[in-house]
């Protein structure tokens, strides 16, 4: 009855059975998932867009690189066998017991073998070379090539790399191709963080599926189970979001990069994607660069310790920060080498040396993007205006620039040491004292050094280029060569009046120089002494003489590009300047009055070599030579006699210097600028407060300049006055405790030269224009005699001026 009661009721419907409700519903399901894998469709074929465009694209911004000048060897180079070592070890060369490989030395009795590295330098490339080099007293005495491709006279080591030019929160990395790193390696990448790499498709569901597992024991994303290829992906194209959504679309992609692109392609991206380590706002990408960075030497000369301490840190690379974790990556690294050993790429005597071996990293790491961040704030500025910002920032620009490395390095130690020296000598509070110094090669104007602080490496305050601090005395050079461009009124024996000065200013106010001394040397003071002792009133009155206007056009034909005061002061150093900019004026002098722009950077390529822009070197002749010599020649009584003389207790004392002490008032700032044959420095020595440092030059910055010059083993000044200078020799005998007492302190009574005086001095002229009037020597000589044996009392010592800190200012003779 209920069977027919059911069919009864499906008639009354229409005759047929309701349908299921799977059935039902299928048609809906059936939609859903074609507009899924619609939708899915059109999200790998966007993923697949982006994958490629990136992949195949500019893959990478590459900051511009910049190099230290490259050192040359040749026979005669004055480099020691000593400075050659340091140089190779500070550019990541070895010690070798053969030197089979590039990037090695050795040193024995018969001198030192070294293997060079290939390079490509901007005017072509170099390949890598065996040597033998031969020392002595000298410097380097032979050089010989040992691999049998020829002789050469002369080859350059391969520039140090010195930092990069990228934004401020930037990446950096120096690309390297599968083919030119160590086998090792690559090889090693794949054994410790995916074994299945060559035969998997870009995930591992096996690694997934343990990840996935893990996650939902822990209740949140706690295991990765990545692939080197979904590595990749996550470094190159996602951020480091733990999310389920991003996995997933990290895993599409892996799939994608795995389906278009060989392993190999996929294997270097990622040796040069793969974060490494930071460096202040700079993060570390790529094995390229982090060999520089942690071990200083190129990928390619990695061993099996670093390579091993490299892969190590793939797996957290603050965590295993070699030099904030030292024992924590040494005991990762180690796992690294037995699965090496493992894995047979160690055989058991190397895997054993690559264990007891250290960690290797260099000391300390350079911050932000070098280690010498004040010297490429200058190459920075110098290339300002020639290139776009993201020419700089990513498009792998190679930069060369004049640094030495060796003379970098002695600035720095010596003002590090210099400053807490003189602080605890002088009762000073620790570390409150700053310094900036400046070397210059003489010719051609290439900046050697540049020192911005005492805290080596730190990229803050750059006072090289920014400090701009009242100069003092060094600006009387300046003063004395603009009297000596005026040869009919001055000459070096001008007598200057040294007695108290008054100026009555346009303000009303009345100027009143005064010697540190606190007393005057009479009115027949000798030009020369004048700057020697740097005597205030008797400068004043030289440079009011000269005409203040013609002192400011001399500083713009020495190379200031500032407005300096047009007031009396001006004279004596009231004018504001940096330490590069002091620098620009002494080059000019050092010269012989020719003026070239002080240059940080020789050549620009690009990253293929190909070049870009030579900086070559401008020569302009903008003060006459005669004047800018006479004024050397006074600026080297200032070494050897006057305020500067404390320099020969550190320099030998057969090389003739030149220089300048500065002081400002209040003792706020201490400045020495000088020069040899070859190098120039400048050194500033004070408070970034401002406050008084209580130091003259002498006594604050004089030391520090004579200790690097020392360092760099600047050459002496060769005597070789121009066509237009006539020398005289004269007995220079003015003793200004005898100011107005007979001849010899009367200018005008100096005596020629003859056969009796064997101390006389070759006095510098303009030709035409020798004194007329000199005495004869030996006709006068009885007179000489009786004034040169007075009582040692009326001869002694007179109380110091304001930037005279050594010897007796009773001369006789130079």
């Amino acid at each position: 009855m209920a069977r027919q009661s059911n069919k009864k009721t499906a008639a009354a419907s229409g005759g047929r059975p309701r349908r299921s409700l799977t059935r039902r519903l299928l048609p809906y399901l059936l939609l859903i998932a074609t507009a899924g894998a619609a939708v899915l469709a059109l999200y790998m074929a966007h993923l697949d867009h982006e994958v490629r465009a990136k992949f195949e694209g500019t893959r990478w911004k590459l900051p511009a690189k910049v190099y230290a000048s490259p050192l040359e060897l040749y026979a005669g180079q004055d480099v020691s066998e000593k400075e050659l070592i340091t140089r190779l070890q500070r550019q990541g060369y070895r010690r070798a017991a053969s030197v089979d490989d590039a990037g090695t030395y050795n040193e024995s009795g018969a001198g030192l073998a070294l293997h060079t590295r290939d390079f490509q330098f901007w005017n072509g490339a170099q390949p890598d070379r065996k040597l033998r080099l031969g020392f002595d007293a000298n410097g380097v005495s032979s050089l010989k090539a040992t691999d049998g491709e020829g002789d050469l006279a002369l080859i350059r080591l391969d520039p140090q790399l010195i930092g990069s030019i990228y934004p401020n929160k930037g990446t950096d990395r120096i690309l390297v191709k599968l083919g030119e790193v160590p086998p090792m390696l690559p090889a090693g990448l794949i054994t410790v963080e995916d074994r299945h790499f060559m035969s998997n498709w870009g995930i591992s569901p096996r690694g997934i599926l343990r990840a996935a597992i893990a996650d939902i024991k822990a209740g949140a994303i706690v295991q990765g189970g990545s692939t080197l290829t979904q590595q990749l992906v996550k470094n190159f194209y996602l951020d480091n979001q733990q999310t389920l959504s991003r996995k997933g679309k990290e895993a599409l992609m892996a799939i994608l990069l795995d389906a278009h692109y060989s392993k190999e392609e996929i294997l270097e991206a990622y040796l040069n994607e793969v974060y490494l380590g930071q460096d202040g706002s700079r993060a570390i990408h790529g094995f390229g660069l982090a060999s520089y960075f942690y071990f200083q030497k190129p990928v390619q000369e990695l061993q099996p310790s670093e390579i091993a301490l490299l892969v190590a840190m793939v797996k957290g690379p603050s965590y295993y920060d070699p030099r904030r974790h030292p024992d924590r990556a040494r005991t990762r690294r180690d796992l690294v080498l037995n699965m090496f050993h493992e894995a047979g790429f160690l055989k058991d005597d190397a895997w054993q040396a690559a264990k007891a071996s250290d960690l290797g990293v260099t000391g300390t790491a350079a911050r932000g993007n070098t280690q010498y961040p004040a010297f490429i704030d200058l190459v920075k500025r110098q290339l300002k205006g020639q290139y776009k910002d993201e020419d700089l920032t990513e498009e792998g620009l190679r930069v060369f620039t004049t640094l030495d490395p060796t003379v970098q390095a002695a600035a720095e130690g010596r003002i590090a040491d210099g400053l807490s020296r003189v602080e605890k000598q002088r009762g000073i509070k620790a570390d409150t004292l700053e310094s900036a110094a400046v070397v210059t090669s003489i010719e051609g104007g290439n900046v050697l050094a540049l020192v911005g602080g005492r805290e080596q490496g730190y990229a803050g305050f750059n006072r090289a280029l920014e400090a701009k601090r009242q100069i003092g005395s060094l600006m009387k050079p300046v003063d004395y060569l603009t009297a000596m461009m005026q040869p009919a009124k001055f000459n070096p024996i001008t007598p200057l009046d040294d007695s108290p000065l008054s100026v009555k200013l346009a303000t009303g106010k009345t100027w009143q120089p005064g010697n540190y001394s606190n007393r005057s040397h009479g009115d027949n003071v000798p030009a020369y002494y004048g700057l020697e002792h740097s005597l205030n009133i008797a400068s004043s009155r030289l440079s009011l003489a000269a005409g203040i206007p013609n002192i400011i056009d001399t500083l713009g034909k020495l190379g200031y590009e500032g407005d300096a005061p047009a007031v009396p002061s001006l004279a004596l150093g009231s004018v504001s300047m940096s330490p590069l900019e002091v620098a620009q004026i002494y080059n000019t002098i050092a010269t012989g009055g020719y003026y070239t722009p002080l240059r940080a950077i020789k050549d620009v390529t690009t990253r293929e070599g190909e070049p870009l822009n030579r900086y070559p070197l401008k020569l302009t002749q903008t003060v006459d030579a005669g004047p800018a010599y006479i004024t050397t020649w006074m600026m080297e009584r200032v070494a050897r006699h006057g305020t500067g003389a404390g320099m020969y207790s550190t320099i030998d004392r057969s090389k003739t210097m030149a220089g300048k002490t500065g002081t400002t008032n209040n003792l706020r700032d201490a400045w020495f600028a000088g020069f040899g044959g070859n190098r120039l420095g400048v050194v500033w020595v004070g408070r970034d407060d401002n406050k008084p440092a209580k130091l003259t030059g002498a006594t604050g910055a004089l030391p520090i300049w004579s200790h690097i010059m020392a360092d760099i083993n600047t050459r002496g000044i060769v005597d070789t006055p121009p066509d237009s200078i006539a020398q005289v020799p004269l007995q220079l005998i003015f003793d200004p405790n005898a100011a107005n007492q007979g001849a010899g302190n009367n200018p005008n009574q100096w005596f020629a030269n003859g056969q009796s005086c064997s101390n006389a001095v070759k006095v510098p002229f303009i030709k035409g224009f020798v004194p007329q009037g000199l005495l004869n020597c030996d006709t006068d000589i009885m007179r000489v005699n009786a004034q040169q044996n007075q009582p040692a009392d009326n001869r002694g010592r007179a109380p110091r001026d304001q930037d005279n800190d050594q010897g007796s200012w009773f001369e006789r003779i130079f």
